[in-house]
This record gives C-alpha cells, sequence and structure tokens, in this order.
C-alpha cells in the first residue's frame, strides 16, 4: 500500500466507505447502526517513526513507500503527526546539521507525543553512543524543551526518563497514563478518547465484576473500573504490566487486579484446569463477573479464549481487525447478540478501520 495522502477535503467520503464495508461485512449478523466517531484530519498522530537519510553534508526526515522500498520519500513534513511534532521537525533537523556529534552516523528518529503536550524524541544510531554524545544530547534536550533517549545496538541511554505521562478529561475525571517508549501506547489521541467514553457509556449499565483482557497500558482499565465492584486484568507484556500498575496508582484506582497471564492461562484458572503461582493472591471464587472487555491483537480471540468468552453475560470487545472481529462474533452469534456498534477512525486515509461491538446474551 503506497503512502497516504493527506487531504482533509477527502476524508470524510473515505471515512463514509469504510463505515459503509463495516456495516456491509456484518449485515448478516444483524449489526445495530454504529456510532461513527471520526479522527481529526490532520494532526491526528502522537507516534511517529523515520528514517535519517544522509546525502552529502545534509540530511533528511525519510519514508519508504511498501511497493519501492529501495527508494527514499524525503519528508520536509508529516502532516498526520501531532502539531508538536510537526514544529519540533525543522527544529530537531537544524540542530543535528549544525553537530557532527549527534547526526554521526544517525539512522531514525521516534517521536512520542501526548495531548498533554508533553514530547519524548529517540535518536537511533548505527554506532555506540559515549559521553560526548550525552552531552551534546543534554544540551539538545534543554535547549528543545523534549526529553531524549539516544539507542544503538545493545545500548539505550536515558537522560531523564523514557516515558511520557498522558493527561486528559474523560467524562469529568483527569485521567493520567504513564506511556513507555519502544511500548504500545494508542497511536490517534481524540479517537482514543472517544473510545474510552463509548466503552464507558455501555458498561454503565452493567454492573457486577470485570474481567479484562490484553490490558497493555490499563488504557481502558483506568477508564473502566469504577463502573464495576471489582475488576480482575490480565496482560503478558512486562512493559505493559509496569506501566499498567503506575496507571492504577496514578487514578487512584482501588479495585482492580493486575496479573501477568496469558488469555489461555486465565481461561484455564477460571476453569478450574490449572493454577498459576501468580493467582495465589487473588481468590477468583470472590468475583461475579458480569462482563468480559476484550481488546486483543489483530489476530483476534483463540478458541479456548472464545470458549471463556461465551460465559459472559456481556462482552464488550474493541478491535482493529473487523475481519477477525466478525468470525468471533459469528461463533458466539448461537449465545450472544450484538447489542451496540461503533467504528473509530484511528487511521485516515488508510484501509484500517478499529471497531467496538457490546455482545449481550440473547
Amino acid at each position: 500500500m503506497p503512502l497516504p495522502v493527506f487531504d482533509p477535503a477527502l476524508y470524510p467520503s473515505q471515512l463514509a466507505d469504510k463505515v459503509a464495508r463495516f456495516k456491509g461485512d456484518f449485515a448478516p449478523l444483524d449489526l445495530p447502526e454504529p456510532a461513527v466517531f471520526a479522527s481529526e484530519p490532520l494532526h491526528y498522530r502522537l507516534r511517529a517513526e523515520f528514517r535519517i537519510w544522509h546525502h552529502g553534508d545534509e540530511l533528511d526526515y525519510a519514508m519508504f513507500d511498501p511497493e519501492n522500498p529501495k527508494r527514499p520519500i524525503l519528508m520536509a513534513d508529516f502532516p498526520a503527526a501531532d502539531a508538536a511534532i510537526c514544529a519540533a521537525m525543522p527544529r530537531l533537523k537544524e540542530r543535528l546539521l549544525a553537530s557532527d556529534i549527534l547526526k554521526k552516523r544517525l539512522y531514525a528518529v521516534e517521536f512520542l507525543a501526548t495531548l498533554s503536550g508533553e514530547l519524548l524524541v529517540t535518536l537511533i544510531y548505527h554506532r555506540p553512543l559515549g559521553e560526548e554524545w550525552e552531552v551534546a544530547a543534554r544540551a539538545l534536550a534543554a535547549e528543545m524543551g523534549i526529553g531524549i533517549i539516544g539507542r544503538s545496538r545493545g545500548q539505550k541511554v536515558v537522560l531523564e526518563r523514557d516515558w511520557v505521562l498522558e493527561r486528559f478529561e474523560l467524562d469529568g475525571r483527569e485521567l493520567r497514563y504513564q506511556q513507555l517508549e519502544g511500548s504500545f501506547s494508542q497511536p490517534n489521541g481524540g479517537v482514543n478518547r472517544q473510545m474510552l467514553g463509548w466503552a464507558r457509556a455501555q458498561a454503565a449499565s452493567l454492573g457486577g465484576d470485570l474481567l479484562e483482557l490484553y490490558c497493555g497500558n490499563g488504557n481502558f482499565t483506568v477508564a473502566l473500573a469504577p463502573l464495576f465492584g471489582k475488576v480482575l486484568a490480565t496482560e503478558v507484556s512486562k512493559t505493559g504490566v509496569q506501566a499498567a500498575n503506575y496507571n492504577l496508582a496514578a487514578n487512584g484506582i482501588a479495585n482492580t487486579a493486575l496479573v501477568r497471564l496469558a488469555s489461555d492461562e486465565i481461561s484455564a484458572a477460571l476453569a478450574g484446569r490449572e493454577t498459576f503461582q501468580r493467582l495465589k493472591d487473588i481468590d477468583l471464587g470472590a468475583y461475579r463477573f458480569s462482563t468480559l472487555f476484550v481488546d486483543p491483537p489483530r489476530s483476534g480471540l483463540d478458541p479456548v479464549t472464545l470458549e471463556l468468552a461465551s460465559g459472559f453475560d456481556n462482552i464488550l470487545y474493541i478491535s482493529c481487525n473487523p475481519q477477525t472481529l466478525r468470525d468471533n462474533v459469528a461463533a458466539l452469534q448461537g449465545a450472544h447478540r450484538i447489542a451496540a456498534a461503533a467504528a473509530f477512525d484511528q487511521f485516515p486515509y488508510t484501509h484500517h478501520l478499529e471497531c467496538g461491538l457490546l455482545l449481550k446474551r440473547r
């Protein structure tokens, strides 16, 4: 797929086409009319990654067209990126060009921004980074008012911290999220807020306790936990668990237990097929689960997790892959119906569409 053209005039029709395809694909499953949550047409991405293309004494940001991966596309700017990233790009380039220490064998640059205005820049090199680089990088960070990390093979130099702190208001609460460099976070901050708001609206009347799988850094956990009696959240990534624990504490969430387990492991534990040392301090029998929340990888739910899901009265499902979502819903259709649907345009000008469904037991 070639690099997209960022034209706000084309955006409404492109989104309408994606929503029509979603509705058509799910029509046999009695999809109700979905709520549609559009993105800002420009400056919506909080993450951006560029190769650095050296030519003579010059350097430029570059991307590559998958259809012609050997030809760099030099980027003077990147309209999809957050305004803070766009503002930093030319300033950073100017300072890199002025410093032989910082530009020498620089391979790539990654930006991580927040809606609350923080910016972290990772400079990736094909050479070891020593004290001279660190002195120059600290001066650059102070001058630009940003965080900087240096990376090379087997080396990571963190000048201050390797994370940003996101803050935004949702339903009268200020939510705070630690987002670690190199770990997953929602790329479209504005649409993420809309996803959280929709998920809270669906969960508001469900009651009981919540089981959440694939909780990542606790993005949905923090938003949903106050709506339930108790929450058990699982995540397999160590960095995800680290960030989620920070975020639960930062938001004063006291009713949630977080365990590092895969979805098939918690399925086996709840069914009584296996015991896990990581659950030794958790009384599974004390939970009265009314709802399962899942935001799985693109592959969707595996057969073991689908079997677990079939036992819940309510399934709140966020998906980055409508095809696997459709397959999973078809497998659950005998016991569950679609009660609410939503389309979230995380990635404008591409074919990707994030979807949300609330499934209720028939």
